[in-house]
């Protein structure tokens, strides 16, 4: 396992997190280009933080 890549991949997810906790603030604002935003980055990054995560362990077993 390549710490750096896991530790990236855990950066990632942090964003992924601040990015929901924005998402029901945005919305109570009705900011909707922040919503768009907030969402679109929870998909982006939320998704290539698990894939990267899978990856790193599946690196670990074979």
């Amino acid at each position: 396992m390549v710490v750096g890549e896991f530790i990236f991949a855990v950066l990632m997810l942090l964003v992924a997190i601040l990015s929901a906790i924005a998402i029901p603030r945005e919305l109570k604002k009705r900011n909707f280009f922040s919503l768009g935003f907030a969402g679109l980055s929870l998909v982006l990054f939320g998704w290539f933080s698990i894939a990267t995560i899978i990856s790193q362990f599946g690196n670990l077993m074979g």
